[in-house]
């Protein structure tokens, strides 16, 4: 199949890469509940928990059903958990229906994230995978983009942001038809499935650990400045929440385009020393948050967050998978289990927010969590393939 024209069977996969990053709509969303029922920034922040939660408790299970079922009919069934997910706010819209919205996109995520990988692997060789897997970031960062886009111009002409979320699911449900009607043959999934015991071992390895802890920490960065930068321009600038909404979406522009850049200076520079420059420009972004109190710093800010931390994910994990190559069946899953740090670092930010009556509290958590990346600088220069 490899030799054969894949580009009609690489759409249907790329339309499941856009409903990967409808996940990210989690920073917007939030916001908005907040709002709509006077919530706390620690209750609002709680609702991040139950789409990253499962990433902890889903992603090796996951690589056990994809091995039952295939990589396509798991992709299948986690856009169809996704779609379930999004049309439950415009039919109930209350506490509880988006705690259950919540918990299925980010179940519907976790199934995705695992498979979809793989899958498209089935369809391109070796030399052209990266760039295919780069594309299908860059399109996943689209929906991330578009999200607070929408919810933003639905709030302006029909006064009711809850109009994303049947949009989405219309889209998904076009993803689910295209790829249902795709043959793809799959390959044997080679290796032995891993478990949760030997996922867990690792960790008593240092580094393993501390790159585990990276991946937590990145992904707290991620979507703890997604929540965060909407309620800073709230704070500081005076905006409405429909003119606030935008952050999110200048911190995914700029991360889209770091993540293109990204691999075009992988290949001139060595990763250790794009790892130092991403890390100080996160620094600076967010030094600057403790400082900024107008519009025009705010977005430079989010700007440098957004631009710093696009290549920071998949610098730790082949980092990790070279440390130890034998044993990256268990590796993949401790780093797809690190996405679950969505689900700590934001409630840890609403904390600190509420108990110190303002949004600089989240700054100083986001400052701790750079600061272990600046720690983990040192780390990265001490791996090479360990003797297994």
């Amino acid at each position: 199949m490899k030799n054969e024209n894949v580009i009609p069977k690489i759409i249907p996969v790329m339309f499941a890469f856009f409903t990967m990053g409808f996940v990210d709509l989690v920073g917007i969303a939030t916001n908005y509940v907040k709002a709509d029922f006077n919530l706390s920034d620690t209750a609002a922040n709680f609702y991040s928990v139950m789409v990253f939660l499962w990433f902890l408790v889903f992603s090796v299970p996951t690589g056990l059903l994809m091995n039952k079922i295939g990589r396509r009919k798991t992709v299948l069934l986690s856009i169809i958990v996704t779609f379930c997910g999004l049309c439950i706010p415009f039919v109930i819209y209350n506490n509880v229906s988006m705690f259950v919205t919540f918990s299925l996109i980010g179940l519907g995520n976790t199934l995705m994230q695992v498979s979809l990988n793989p899958l498209l692997a089935n369809l391109v060789s070796g030399k052209k995978l990266p760039s295919y897997l780069t594309m299908g970031q860059f399109v996943k960062a689209i929906a991330s983009l578009i999200a607070p886009i929408i919810a933003t111009q639905a709030v302006i002409h029909y006064g009711d942001w809850k109009l994303l979320f049947p949009i989405f699911a219309v889209i998904s449900i076009v993803a689910v038809i295209y790829l249902f009607f795709t043959d793809i043959k799959e390959l044997p999934i080679e290796g032995k499935p891993s478990t949760f015991g030997e996922c867990f071992r690792l960790l008593g390895n240092g580094l393993i650990f501390c790159l585990f802890f990276g991946i937590l920490v990145h992904v707290g960065i991620d979507v703890g400045v997604n929540i965060t930068s909407p309620k800073l321009l709230l704070e500081r600038a005076g905006m409405t929440l429909a003119e606030a909404g935008y952050a999110t979406s200048i911190y995914f522009m700029f991360r889209t385009l770091g993540c293109f850049a990204g691999t075009f200076i992988l290949a001139k520079f060595s990763a250790q020393r794009f790892f130092v420059i991403s890390t100080f420009t996160i620094l600076v972004g967010v030094l600057g948050l403790f400082f900024s109190f107008d519009t025009l710093s705010i977005y430079v800010c989010i700007a440098l967050i957004g631009v710093g931390n696009s290549n920071v994910f998949p610098i730790i994990f082949s980092r990790a998978l070279m440390y130890m190559p034998s044993r990256n069946n268990e590796i993949s899953g401790l780093m797809i289990m690190g996405i679950s740090g969505g689900a700590v670092f934001p409630v840890l930010m609403g904390i600190a927010s509420d108990n110190l009556s303002g949004q600089i509290g989240a700054v100083i958590v986001l400052t701790v969590c750079v600061s272990y990346l600046v720690f983990l600088i040192t780390k990265l220069k001490t791996i090479q393939p360990a003797r297994e």
